[in-house]
């Protein structure tokens, strides 16, 4: 890795930190302008409204918003996020508790999406404008434009109330066995799945076009290399980095779609958390579980920047 490639790599790290510190203050701000008064919600309505008060000047709400602000983003880059609300419970505690299972989700979905994403483009590239790539690339299209809880309500629909596969709602332990672990999964990472797959596959389609429209390729093709060993020797690992990239970008769409689908099929994950907090107004809650996922989504889009500046050949030695 040369000074220069350094440099980037630095400079990409520079403006995510800049981009996650510029979130925060939107996610602060944003969130304190929700309906309805926390202090309130938290001692119901007949309370009085010197109760009220004495709350929200034990919750530092009475403050000034930079004020709270300020002493906010200080307590979470110390990793103090405060105490829930609602349940009196520190949120720490809470995200910890829900963060494995939102990981399991986004694994799973990975390990599945990603080989079916590179097999659909590679099969679409080496069939390129022939049937098969172009049924491959309208159905690829044509999921990527279905919306996620469509397809989620679909797959409800037919895999749990007409054909008794799986379940709608999930029923997962950490107990069950493997039978138990693929009903209970499957219809969320299926509905993942679908544009994910989609998405991946089509820029893994582009990725290795491109190289097989490059001049060693026609000479390997001339010296009587068989296509699949084209694709495979030489042209799939020259578009590794733009491969990786896509795979990178597209993963990142899981901290989005994850929200929808924990909601939808009952998911005792971190956005189920998200969801439930900004119900109740817990607004610690709600802003560690946004932070979180946008920390997530810029790691992923700062991984895609670092692979695509290792495998650009102007950037190595």
């Amino acid at each position: 890795m040369n000074r220069y490639m350094l440099l980037l790599i630095c400079r990409r790290i520079g403006t995510g930190i800049l981009t996650l510190v510029i979130v925060s203050m939107v996610v602060f701000f944003i969130t304190s302008l929700l309906p309805g008064d926390a202090a309130q919600m938290i001692l119901g309505q007949n309370a009085t409204a010197e109760t009220v008060a004495a709350l929200r000047h034990e919750l530092g709400l009475d403050q000034p918003l930079l004020v709270r602000y300020y002493s906010w983003f200080l307590n979470m880059i110390t990793g103090q996020f405060g105490t829930s609300f609602t349940s009196h419970i520190p949120v720490a505690q809470l995200i910890a508790s829900r963060t494995p299972a939102t990981l399991e989700l986004a694994a799973a979905t990975t390990l599945v999406s990603v080989p079916l994403s590179l097999l659909i483009g590679i099969t679409a590239a080496m069939n390129r404008d022939r049937w098969l790539d172009k049924i491959l690339v309208t159905c690829t299209m044509a999921t990527v434009a279905v919306p996620e809880f469509l397809i989620a309500t679909v797959a409800v629909m037919i895999f749990a109330v007409r054909l008794h596969w799986a379940s709608a709602m999930f029923f997962g332990s950490p107990s069950m066995d493997i039978l138990s672990f693929i009903q209970a999964y499957s219809l969320p990472v299926l509905t993942l799945c679908c544009v994910l797959t989609a998405q991946m596959a089509r820029m893994t389609r582009s990725a290795i076009i491109s190289q097989l429209n490059s001049p060693y390729i026609e000479m390997a093709i001339l010296k009587g290399v068989s296509p699949l060993r084209v694709v495979m020797r030489h042209a799939l690992p020259n578009a590794a980095g733009a491969i990786a990239n896509a795979i990178s970008l597209s993963l990142s769409y899981l901290f989005g779609g994850v929200i929808i689908i924990e909601t939808i099929f009952n998911y005792p994950g971190l956005a189920g958390q998200l969801v439930d907090a900004v119900s109740n107004r817990d607004l610690p809650v709600v802003q560690i579980c946004v932070m979180l996922f946008a920390g997530c989504y810029l790691l992923l889009l700062l991984l895609a920047d670092i692979v695509t500046i290792a495998f650009n050949p102007k950037w190595r030695g």
